[in-house]
């Protein structure tokens, strides 16, 4: 298999990249018809739950290995540098903002190319998503990095061994409708979280609430990735949104019956017409 990641030395202390991304508050949603994407730069952005969970198993192996560095890199809006300040307080080593009008309206290809571009030039033993968004749910950005930077992947993990997590493996779970399922699988590798995972991101100790934490925040700019034009935004989207619309909510009779003839008769004639019966 084809490797374009960087893998960590084994004289550095173990590198973890966490990627997130900053989704709307379902309160304060809005999006932008005229150009059919989500309007990001002028409401309350909250971290996405799945990936909040994947930050905060970061912060348990540094718990573990102090000298583990954590990298904690989004795609998004200059407007969300509060939020990545405020995980900088969480002792998270770095932050990244990759950041640029040219990335506006990119969908899940061309995010995937910026995100590809900026990792194939970094360093790590492993990379920690989280599965799904609240904006989209698609999980695809994690599967398209994973086969472009050559990597395994394994999505909807409810829970990491925190005592077989090392940079040259992980030992993890994974749950669906009908058991609970346990992988090996060797780094470096990107292992996407779910929020059932249940990691919670520790509160900002009270001394750091005003700690200035700006030098450990990077942003970067196409300037600096060169992604092709072609390649990224509305134009390298893959995805392209015939039309949008407000749905009409329409109100719908009620009625309530009882559990008689009456009511009993009323039931079986509606599912009759309807083709259930």
């Amino acid at each position: 298999m084809r490797r374009n990641s960087m893998k960590a030395d084994h004289t550095e202390p173990l590198r973890i990249i966490c990627l997130v991304k900053f989704v709307p508050d379902v309160d304060g949603f809005s999006y932008d018809y005229e150009h059919s994407r989500l309007n990001r730069s002028y409401q309350r952005m909250i971290l996405n739950p799945d990936d909040a969970c994947a930050v905060a198993f970061a912060l348990q192996v540094k718990q573990a290995h102090p000298s583990a560095h954590i990298e904690v890199v989004t795609m998004a809006p200059r407007t969300v540098e509060p939020h990545l300040l405020d995980l900088l307080r969480l002792q998270i080593d770095t932050g990244v903002l990759i950041t640029d009008p040219a990335f506006a309206g990119s969908d899940t290809y061309a995010t995937t190319t910026v995100l590809e571009t900026y990792l194939g030039g970094r360093s790590y033993d492993c990379i920690l998503t989280g599965t799904c968004t609240l904006d989209g749910a698609t999980s695809q950005v994690p599967a398209q990095l994973a086969q472009s930077l050559g990597l395994d992947h394994m999505q909807d993990i409810t829970g990491i061994d925190l005592n077989s997590f090392d940079r040259e493996q992980a030992v993890f779970t994974v749950e669906d409708d009908n058991d609970t399922y346990t992988y090996q699988m060797a780094l470096p590798g990107i292992l996407s979280l779910t929020r059932a995972s249940g990691y919670k991101l520790p509160y900002i100790a009270y001394e750091d609430f005003t700690k200035d934490v700006s030098a450990n925040l990077t942003v970067v700019t196409n300037q600096e990735l060169r992604c092709p034009p072609e390649q990224i935004g509305l134009t390298g989207s893959l995805t392209q949104v015939v039309e949008t619309f407000v749905p009409e909510h329409q109100r719908r009779e009620h009625r309530t019956v009882q559990v008689d003839e009456d009511g009993i008769e009323y039931i079986y004639t509606m599912l009759k017409e309807r083709g259930y019966v």
